[in-house]
């Protein structure tokens, strides 16, 4: 168990539901505003809302400034987080106006995860085909842009009538400094340049592992010393959780609803079944030519493989476990992806579960509420 460790571990909701699109639920919200009150209640640090476009996978957040704008209005501590804006499909002006507002609203609670993106068919919003092949260099460059804008610096812009001009963005921010997190997946450079910039990271152990993970944040906090950084920067890793009283027990409840989560994606799925070590051959599948009893074989590995390996799963002994290997991998905060199909009431009530291991993983710390 993780009792007496030097530093403390935070941590977080992070919310990355996948939506049907039949679902026309009116209350579809109800499990993101209940549980961002509790954890606001309770201690926790931050909430994390994705950018996702054209897919079931965290498509019921098409714009987290939005949602966290309603969340500023439900909240009072608790730090509200993108996680993340695909910086290269839109215009730095315009992020900047929308999380100033947000971080009004909140008076000073805004944290920006930022990516470079991914996924091609994104890339048709604002008519930005051609900086997908691009997008590394305009995700640095937009980098750049949202910091001064943020600060209050002027950026010089060419209007329709040809001519030069100086714009700041309104209104202005709570905040003098904008928290920004680069999100990273496998790629050591991405933590590198995390650190070149003095940002944070935001993280995942989709395609990796916590050995590997380890090495990655080593770089990243050598890049954040050698660029002359104060501090050491922050890295907040994402797992999936359920925390209950029994690992048994809770095996059985998420099974079901974590399958059919990545069956969602399972492009997604796919990154993680070359590491499963229990899946023969797995590197060799054609998820596009496979049969069902086949897609059902991929998605139950990779299940086990979150289960055991990936995940903040189980009782308070096993997911403390958890917590002292993600400590031992440099990791500061988890943030604990909580709506991937488990009903509501279930997930609200096991919360509690969540803040006895988050209270036993810090125990130095007072807690601000129970």
């Amino acid at each position: 168990m993780r009792l007496g460790a030097a530093l403390p571990m935070d941590f977080s909701l992070y919310y990355f539901a996948n939506q049907d699109t039949a679902d026309h639920d009116p209350a579809k919200y109800r499990l993101i505003l209940e549980s961002a009150r509790w954890a606001d209640q309770h201690g926790f640090a931050r909430l994390w809302t994705p950018e996702r476009h054209f897919h079931s996978f965290g498509g019921l957040s098409p714009n987290p400034a939005v949602l966290c704008a309603a969340l500023a209005a439900t909240t009072q501590r608790i730090q509200l987080c993108a996680g993340s804006v695909v910086l290269p499909l839109h215009d730095p002006i315009r992020v900047a106006e929308e999380w100033a507002v947000v971080d009004n609203l909140s008076a000073g609670r805004v944290g920006l995860g930022v990516a470079c993106g991914w996924v091609p068919n994104d890339f048709v919003i604002g008519g930005n085909q051609d900086k997908f092949d691009r997008r590394k260099q305009v995700f640095e460059a937009s980098i750049a842009a949202l910091r001064a804008l943020w600060r209050g610096e002027a950026q010089r812009v060419r209007n329709p009538q040809g001519q030069e001009i100086e714009v700041r963005t309104l209104p202005r921010p709570v905040q003098r400094e904008l928290p920004l997190w680069l999100t990273a997946a496998a790629n050591p450079e991405t933590f590198r340049l995390a650190g070149t910039l003095g940002a944070n990271v935001l993280t995942h152990l989709l395609g990796q592992t916590l050995d590997g993970l380890a090495e990655k944040i080593g770089a990243y906090r050598a890049a954040y010393q050698a660029a002359g950084h104060v501090g050491r920067g922050v890295v907040t890793l994402m797992l999936h959780t359920f925390v209950g009283e029994d690992d048994d027990a809770v095996h059985e409840l998420v099974r079901a609803p974590m399958k059919r989560y990545l069956q969602g994606s399972l492009s997604l799925a796919a990154a993680h079944i070359c590491s499963v070590p229990f899946l023969q051959r797995a590197d060799q599948i054609d998820l596009a030519k496979v049969t069902p009893q086949e897609v059902d074989a991929v998605l139950e590995a990779s299940f086990e493989k979150y289960f055991h390996l990936s995940g903040l799963f189980g009782s308070h002994a096993r997911c403390l476990d958890m917590v002292d290997r993600v400590a031992a991998a440099d990791v500061d905060e988890i943030a604990c992806l909580i709506d991937y199909g488990v009903p509501p009431d279930q997930v609200l009530a096991s919360l509690e579960h969540l803040n006895v291991v988050r209270i036993l993983a810090n125990p130095k710390r007072v807690p601000a509420a129970c």
